[in-house]
């Protein structure tokens, strides 16, 4: 039986182990074949060990142990040269992308983080989320699909529009600067119909639902919100 996500392609950031790991199979298991990338090296500082090659030939086998196909390289988000060259590599194997998940970052949380730790993390976080979308953007197009961004809206010829059947999809960690880089992806696509959402992993109220970490559940705080602004009115 086919799963929801045949025939399509998906690109993936920090694929290595972890959540985007997790990512690549639950979307293999649904029928995309994935594109792969992952640093597989470790930055100065971050003192927590981050991905090997062998964490990344787990993905690929995980991957073709459910009869999908899979390009892995190892590449780093910041280097926009590098990340291009292995999209292109999966691209020529498996044909244009149809959702892009910017799953690539890094969290030092030091209590005395220096200048170093803080530009790394910039440039992770946020440069590379927006190096994924602006080279994954073309390929969308190309397949007639285009990127997400933020809310779950579609856009058409530049206007955001609500309704629609889902297109392309393009999932930033809004943890990790998604949202501009959403925003960009949105107007960078031009007049591809497309469908915008933006991924916020480990932001959970006390009792797991939406809402500020240990804060009060997500939806109250927003109508709370939204009372207040009308009263300002």
């Amino acid at each position: 039986m086919a799963g929801r996500l045949e025939g399509k392609v998906a690109f993936i950031t920090g694929a290595g182990r972890g959540q985007g790991r997790s990512h690549a199979i639950r979307l293999a298991a649904e029928g995309a074949d994935i594109i792969a990338v992952d640093i597989c090296a470790q930055i100065d500082t971050v003192p927590y060990p981050l991905s090997t090659p062998e964490d990344l030939a787990g993905t690929v086998s995980q991957v073709e142990a459910l009869d999908r196909r899979i390009v892995a390289r190892e590449a780093d988000v910041r280097d926009e040269a590098g990340l291009k060259a292995a999209f292109d590599a999966g691209v020529a194997e498996l044909g244009p992308v149809d959702i892009v998940l910017a799953n690539a970052g890094i969290a030092p949380l030091s209590v005395h983080e220096d200048h170093a730790a803080w530009r790394d993390v910039i440039d992770v976080n946020l440069t590379g989320v927006f190096n994924t979308v602006e080279i994954a953007i073309p390929s969308m197009i190309e397949r007639g699909r285009g990127p997400a961004g933020p809310g779950g809206r579609r856009h058409h010829r530049g206007r955001p529009v609500r309704g629609g059947t889902q297109r392309g999809t393009l999932l930033p960690r809004c943890d990790r600067g998604g949202p501009g880089a959403d925003r960009k992806g949105s107007r960078g696509a031009g007049s591809a119909d497309r469908r915008d959402k933006g991924g916020c992993p480990g932001l959970r109220g006390a009792q797991g639902r939406p809402g500020r970490r240990g804060g009060a559940a997500g939806p109250r705080r927003h109508r709370q919100r939204q009372r207040r602004h009308l009263r300002l009115r």
